[in-house]
C-alpha cells in the first residue's frame, strides 16, 4: 500500500520539508571545527520545536538524537555526541526529519569542515548528482527501479569522470514519505529500470544515495545504529523528499530560495 496525497496535503508535506531545509541550513553554519556533533544535534531539535514541530529522529525506535550525524567513514545513522568534536577536513553527513502537522519532511546533506581534500569534495559532488539524477526520474508513469537506475547510473558515470571506482551503497536505500517517516515502497539505490510500482500523482518518496571511496559493504557498531564502511573508507550521504506531481517532481525539501 503506497500512500497517495492530495494536493493540500502535499502543500504540508511543503511546510515540514522547509523546516528541514532551514535546519540543515543553520547547522552548515555552525558545523565549523571544534563544534560538537552533540552541539548540532541540539541547534537542530531547538530550531524544529521552535516552529511548533516534532524531530521524527528522537526516539524513532530508540534513537536518541534529532539528527543523524555520520562523519567521515559513518555512512548513515551516526549518533550526536557532545565528545565527537569536528575537526578540520572532516566529511559529515547530516540526515534530519521534522513532523508538522502530522506530515514529515526528510533531507540530508554533506558538510565540509574547515578545509577538505578534492576527493572528499568529489565524492559529495558525485552523491549528490545521483540524488539528483534520481529525482529527475520521478514522474507519473515511471517504474520504482526507473529512479533506482538512473541514481545508479548517474554513480557509474562519476566513477568514470573522476576515476574514482565509488562504492554505491545498495544495503540502504529511500522510501515512501508522508504521514509516516519510512513507508512502502523501499527504494533501491540500484537496480535494471522498468520494474516495481509505477509511480502516481500523490505519491511521495526520499531519494536518498549514499557513496563511499571504496567498498559497498558496511558493518553496524554495538551502539545498534552507527553505520561504517567496512573497509573504514569515507561515505557521503544526499537526500530530498520529492512528490510526484502531473508536471513532473517537487522537491518538498528544497530550500525556498533554490
Amino acid at each position: 500500500m503506497i500512500e497517495i496525497k492530495t494536493a493540500a496535503e502535499l502543500e504540508a508535506m511543503r511546510a515540514a520539508g522547509l523546516l528541514v531545509a532551514r535546519t540543515l541550513g543553520l547547522v552548515a553554519e555552525q558545523a565549523k571545527p571544534g563544534v560538537s556533533t552533540g552541539e548540532l544535534d541540539e541547534l537542530a531539535e531547538q530550531t524544529i520545536r521552535d516552529a511548533g514541530a516534532v524531530p521524527s529522529f528522537k526516539g524513532y525506535h530508540g534513537f536518541p538524537g534529532s539528527i543523524c550525524a555520520s562523519v567521515n567513514d559513518q555512512v548513515v545513522h551516526g549518533i550526536p555526541s557532545g565528545e565527537q568534536l569536528l575537526a578540520d577536513g572532516d566529511l559529515i553527513s547530516v540526515d534530519c526529519g521534522a513532523i508538522l502537522d502530522g506530515w514529515h519532511g526528510d533531507s540530508a546533506v554533506t558538510l565540509h569542515i574547515g578545509q577538505t581534500s578534492a576527493a572528499d569534495q568529489a565524492l559529495s559532488e558525485a552523491t549528490k548528482a545521483a540524488m539528483w539524477a534520481g529525482i529527475a526520474a520521478i514522474r507519473p508513469e515511471a517504474r520504482l527501479t526507473d529512479v533506482s537506475h538512473a541514481i545508479q547510473t548517474e554513480a557509474m558515470a562519476a566513477r568514470r569522470r573522476d576515476g574514482v571506482d565509488y562504492g554505491i551503497i545498495s544495503e540502504y536505500g529511500g522510501h515512501g514519505i508522508g504521514s509516516e517517516m519510512h513507508m512502502d515502497p523501499f527504494l533501491p539505490n540500484v537496480g535494471k529500470p522498468g520494474k516495481g510500482p509505477r509511480l502516481r500523482v500523490g505519491m511521495a518518496l526520499a531519494v536518498e544515495p549514499m557513496l563511499t571511496m571504496g567498498t559497498a559493504e558496511t558493518e553496524e557498531l554495538e551502539d545498534g545504529w552507527t553505520v561504517l564502511t567496512a573497509d573504514r573508507s569515507r561515505a557521503a550521504h544526499w537526500e530530498h523528499s520529492v512528490a510526484v506531481t502531473e508536471n513532473g517532481p517537487w522537491v518538498l525539501t528544497a530550500p525556498e530560495d533554490a
